[in-house]
């Protein structure tokens, strides 16, 4: 990565950092995108030669995990399923677990902070919603496309049972930080719900 586009990655990086700082003092819904740009000292054009939305600034992290996703199902070895495939990636430290490795009192607050902001904000819920959606479909048309001349409903059912297990798993995630569970307890948790939720499906959808 070159010095132009690190420079961009901070900025975005600053941005969205900046913003969940501030709807975790004030609420999703009282915060504008002048605040925002103002605290990260940059232009109000600047957001939004990033980001679209305001929602943007807060969920552009989720959409890049769901497009690793739909990469990782798409470069797995030609021996690896697809359920394999969503399974080790959420399994994996920079899968969904990548936020409750940390044991540090900060990390636990942070991630509590985020969970609260999301909770309340019916917008930012929707917008969730909306993410899920998008890579729920960008999966089922990858499985169709290597289906061939298969059935296109069954690769949508596939698809939205392997999300269905990442979108069951975060909304668990979000009731334990919430109840106030400790991060390394809900990871243990996770792993376990994981390996159980994709054995159910692998009874069921096999390879």
């Amino acid at each position: 990565m070159g010095l132009r586009e690190q420079k961009k990655e901070q900025t975005r990086a600053r941005l969205t950092e900046t913003a969940w700082r501030l709807a975790a003092e004030r609420g999703f819904e009282r915060v504008t995108v002048a605040e925002i740009a103002r605290a990260a000292e940059v232009s109000e054009a600047t957001v939004f030669n990033y980001f679209r939305t305001k929602e943007d600034v807060f969920y552009a992290p989720l959409e890049a995990f769901g497009d690793r996703l739909i990469e990782a199902v798409r470069t797995r070895p030609a021996e690896t399923s697809p359920l394999d495939a969503v399974r080790d990636f959420l399994m994996q430290s920079h899968g969904l677990l990548g936020r409750l490795e940390p044991n540090e009192e900060e990390a636990r607050e942070r991630l509590h902070s985020m969970v609260r902001v999301i909770s309340e904000s019916p917008a930012l819920l929707d917008r969730e919603q909306r993410a899920f959606a998008r890579y729920t479909e960008d999966l089922a048309t990858l499985l169709a496309e290597e289906a061939g001349e298969g059935d296109p409903v069954a690769s949508a059912v596939v698809a939205h049972a392997l999300i269905g297990v990442h979108r069951s798993l975060v909304g668990y995630v979000r009731q334990r930080v919430l109840a106030g569970a400790s991060l390394p307890r809900v990871a243990d948790e996770v792993r376990d719900h994981c390996r159980r939720s994709f054995s159910l499906l692998e009874s069921g959808l096999g390879r």
